[in-house]
């Protein structure tokens, strides 16, 4: 059963949308007033059906939908989640020698992916600075130590350390210990 969650029923007869729509106005920056006086809807309405204290009208969802610029299908869709268990994710190499990568976000995933490296005493992204197409970079030592060699510095980082910086910088790094090192690469948007 890798990979598999089990889904559990939540209490209530109907469908939860309420948080949907409270995450969705929030991310807009919109208060409850604001809501109500773009629908001509009752805020007190809005702050319950938030809670799913009430049931909409077909015309009220679309009409608050619209003002907060999503589709009313949103509310009911199931939320997009992965899960990778330990040592599961999938094989990637970016070139690298001396190191295991493992994707841990779905292929599908573009606003942020998420690696794990294991890195051989010795093992590194090459001797060359090379560049990757996103935003932020964003390094963890999990444990051991990794030297990240950028155009005008280079870093140290041991276990607990982290470090982000843009990711088109001309960047490599290696793994110049007598240990094993793993790390956690976040790259933002995904390359």
């Amino acid at each position: 059963m890798a990979g598999q969650v089990r889904r559990v029923a939540q209490p209530g007869s109907g469908a939860a949308i309420g948080g949907r729509l409270r995450a969705a106005r929030q991310a807009r920056g919109l208060t409850l007033q604001q809501v109500a006086d773009a629908t001509t809807l009752n805020k007190g309405f809005i702050s319950r059906l938030e809670r799913d204290e009430v049931s909409p009208s077909v015309a009220s969802l679309v009409s608050i939908c619209e003002v907060l610029g999503i589709r009313v299908g949103e509310l009911f869709e199931p939320p997009a989640t992965s899960l990778v268990r330990a040592g599961e994710g999938r094989p990637i190499n970016f070139g690298g020698n001396g190191v295991r990568e493992l994707l841990l976000t779905p292929g599908t995933q573009s606003q942020l992916q998420v690696i794990h490296s294991t890195v051989e005493p010795g093992g590194s992204g090459g001797d060359e600075l090379y560049t990757l197409d996103c935003e932020v970079e964003f390094v963890y030592v999990v444990r051991g130590g990794l030297e990240l060699r950028l155009s005008d510095e280079t870093v140290q980082l041991t276990t607990g350390d982290a470090f982000t910086f843009p990711g088109r910088e001309p960047h490599t790094w290696s793994n110049a210990t007598s240990e094993t090192t793993e790390v956690v690469w976040v790259l933002a948007p995904a390359p």
